[in-house]
């Protein structure tokens, strides 16, 4: 209901910003809001040949295809004058995300054909785990651990190896293996939900859990700011796993607390702090390495840790190729079966994700965001936050709502103020240190049909909150 909600408010108020915004002149021509593709520069105007200043005119005449674009100040964008039959078509500024009808193309082209893919191959390698009794030998192993967490979940239940698989692939900054065994952990949970159209406690604190995002390698922001001539590519690493292991333990305390959960188990705090060990192990390997070796260990090593598992699963289903047989079946059947139940659930989830990625696309171009994001920044401006903290806040506003967007932003703080910058260096570690919200509830509660899901919104963006203020926080302690 809340999200339901959420949706139609962001999506009313969009349209209804768009048609004030052209009733006031704002807008001059609205159709780049349906057709209209992401940065592609903005119509504002069109005039006549002879409206045009002399100076201009003779220019535009003489220009290469009858272009001209002027750096009027430096800090506005660009504008572009074409001129089309005697008319001159006035351009500034680009377009924020694409338009409705290219976003319904593209999630379709761009998302839900990849995830398809991603979700074929997975959850065929997840039927082998299935089927030779490796799911079965790992959540025996691990359920002392998740029945603490996750107590309405039944000792050695199959949810909690495709939830080991989920947080791992997170972990590891695998996020194309990571969906398909997120939502085959949710598909689990929904078989022991008595209540099929509201959300269990269960699959609730999976979903804030998988929020914080805990990463160990963000590679892909390695990577960015690698392609940016960092001086340390790496530098933002040891932030960012700080940032998203707080987030995790907020959201364990937030969900916990609701759902009474017992924090004094001394297996849930041996497990806990087993996982800080890790992490400081790992880091202080990684620091101990100089610029070539942390490049090659970050790239590398989240890649082989996969290829690792694959591995893993083909080799044990050979050796237990006994169970195959016995259920009337072969590895490779056993691995198209599990492609074919994959490949059905990316079709189940796809209205899902429509509906959510075009509210956003109407909620950005509309200008509703940036005026929204402007007033929290001078909130936090007049509050005494430094002008380096304001310049990475849309970053941060951003997250929840689409991954390519805050991307966007990230890079262009590095453009803008350098990549070694505290701006660019703090929307390194918003970007990596929170989750897609709503599109993630969009695609796990869309594929097993929940239309209740509780409290889950409010928790997701209150521990997104929190990784906000620890980003902040941790980013003025180590630059």
């Amino acid at each position: 209901m809340v999200l339901s909600r959420f949706w139609l408010i962001i999506f009313i108020s969009s349209l209804l910003f768009i048609a004030a915004g052209l009733f006031l002149n704002k807008h001059y021509n609205i159709d780049y809001i349906l057709n209209g593709k992401k940065d592609d520069p903005v119509l504002i105007s069109e005039k006549y040949v002879h409206q045009l200043p002399a100076k201009l005119r003779d220019s535009l005449k003489v220009s290469e295809e009858q272009t001209l674009v002027m750096n009027l100040n430096d800090n506005d964008p660009d504008t572009t004058y074409v001129m089309k039959n005697q008319v001159i078509q006035v351009f500034s500024g680009v377009q924020k995300s694409d338009g409705l009808l290219q976003t319904c193309k593209n999630s379709l082209f761009d998302i839900i054909l990849p995830l398809l893919a991603y979700l074929a191959f997975f959850c065929g390698i997840m039927q082998l785990l299935i089927d030779s009794g490796a799911t079965e030998k790992l959540a025996n192993r691990l359920s002392p651990l998740f029945v603490k967490v996750f107590p309405s979940v039944p000792k050695g239940h199959e949810s909690i190896s495709y939830m080991t698989l989920n947080f791992s692939a997170n972990f590891l900054g695998l996020d194309s293996a990571a969906t398909p065994f997120g939502l085959k952990a949710m598909q689990s949970l929904q078989e022991i939900n008595p209540d099929k159209d509201k959300a269990s406690d269960a699959q609730i604190m999976f979903m804030c859990l998988h929020a914080a995002g805990l990463t160990l390698i963000p590679t892909s922001i390695i990577g960015y700011r690698a392609a940016q001539d960092a001086a340390n590519p790496a530098d933002v690493m040891l932030p960012c796993i700080i940032t998203s292991f707080i987030g995790t333990i907020a959201a364990l305390i937030i969900v916990g607390i609701r759902q009474r959960i017992n924090f004094k188990s001394a297996t849930l705090l041996l497990a806990i702090f087993s996982v800080v060990a890790a992490i400081i192990g790992l880091l202080f390997y990684v620091s101990s390495l100089d610029l070539i070796g942390k490049n090659y260990f970050t790239g590398n090593f989240s890649g082989l840790l996969l290829i690792g598992i694959i591995s893993f699963t083909l080799i044990f289903a050979f050796l237990h190729e006994k169970k195959f047989r016995e259920k009337d079946t072969t590895v490779f059947d056993s691995f198209v079966s599990g492609a074919k139940n994959g490949m059905q659930t990316g079709v189940t989830i796809f209205p899902y994700v429509l509906g959510m990625l075009v509210a956003i696309s109407v909620f950005r171009n509309s200008g509703l965001f940036e005026v929204i994001s402007s007033w929290i920044s001078q909130g936090f401006y007049y509050m005494g936050a430094s002008k380096e903290i304001t310049d990475s806040l849309p970053v941060a506003m951003l997250r929840p709502f689409s991954s390519g967007g805050s991307r966007g932003f990230m890079i262009d703080a590095m453009n803008t103020y350098g990549v070694d910058s505290l701006t660019a260096r703090l929307s390194c570690i918003f970007q990596c240190s929170a989750e897609t919200t709503f599109y993630v509830i969009a695609v796990y509660f869309g594929a097993v049909n929940i239309k209740n899901t509780r409290y889950t919104l409010g928790t997701m963006l209150l521990v997104d909150l929190v990784c906000v203020v620890t980003a902040i926080g941790v980013a003025l302690w180590f630059f």
